[in-house]
């Protein structure tokens, strides 16, 4: 049996696009404000710095970074860099939009920042050896492979977060859940398939558990329970096909649900407006 692809299902749905803006030092303080409404993804190769920014609560965090590191920050928050003048603080940074956005179902679950060193995580080199490559030299189509590349980087980065979640030590969410080897293929078939008939039951079958077991489990995991997930997978992946023009039927019958109105009464319910008042407000 090949092994589960617990990313595949949701970045095939909702894309995440890099942007390479900046290439070289940095010097003095440089501020990224979390105004342009984008994530970012930094590298330090070389240097020193400290970064500030914005917890949750409204305070401001300090760390300082000896080590050639990575630097994700998911969703919009102001955060800046304090180098030394010195050309050997050495940056390649790029901005990142999930499609959704704050909805977006990994960004909902991942914390504000996290700093990573290069050398924990081995399977980050051939990435940025060959994201670095590109960064470093001006050939045919430079800008595209290096965006490419830095897709692949952040890839490599979700990969070895859902191998290490117990280190990030993460609310329940999305990233745990996947994490767990029981409730994992129960996640990823709600991914592949949200139109599915799915009940306690045969979410409880596909993850090999029982009923009482599994809902138990995956509500210390995720934080809800089986059926809350359910819906807003589906509802999640609603939204953005009525952005796209999909009508409210269509989406209906591909989600699974028995009629339009049934579909418009849950989405209400959980939204707070019906589908077309939404998608008039959300234009």
């Amino acid at each position: 049996m090949p092994p589960l692809d617990r990313l595949s299902p949701l970045l095939e749905r909702f894309r995440v696009r890099t942007r390479l803006f900046h290439n070289g030092p940095l010097c003095g303080t440089t501020v990224f404000p979390a105004s342009g409404g984008h994530g970012f993804l930094h590298v330090l190769r070389r240097g020193e710095m400290e970064v500030t920014h914005r917890r949750a609560d409204g305070g401001t965090e300090r760390e300082v970074i000896t080590r050639p590191s990575l630097l994700f920050f998911p969703r919009p928050i102001d955060h800046s860099f304090l180098n030394a003048p010195t050309d050997e603080s050495d940056f390649a940074c790029a901005t990142l939009d999930f499609d959704g956005g704050a909805t977006h179902p990994l960004v909902r679950t991942l914390p504000s920042s996290i700093v990573l060193p290069l050398d924990e995580v081995e399977t980050l080199s051939p990435a940025l050896d060959l994201m670095f490559s590109e960064v470093d030299n001006v050939r045919c189509g430079r800008p595209l492979v290096a965006d490419r590349m830095f897709e692949v980087v952040l890839i490599q980065l979700l990969r070895w977060m859902l191998d290490h979640a117990e280190r990030l030590d993460l609310p329940p969410g999305l990233i745990p859940g996947l994490a767990d080897e029981r409730l994992a293929p129960a996640l990823v078939a709600v991914h592949e398939a949200p139109g599915e008939p799915w009940t306690l039951e045969s979410l409880a079958r596909t993850a090999n558990m029982s009923r009482s077991a599994f809902a138990a489990r995956f509500k210390e995991v995720l934080g809800r329970s089986p059926g809350d997930y359910l819906t807003e997978w589906r509802l999640t992946i609603a939204q953005e096909q009525l952005r796209a023009g999909m009508s409210v039927s269509a989406v209906a019958a591909e989600l699974g649900y028995a009629s339009s109105s049934a579909f418009s009464r849950v989405f209400t319910q959980r939204i707070g407006h019906s589908p077309r008042t939404w998608l008039t407000l959300a234009a």
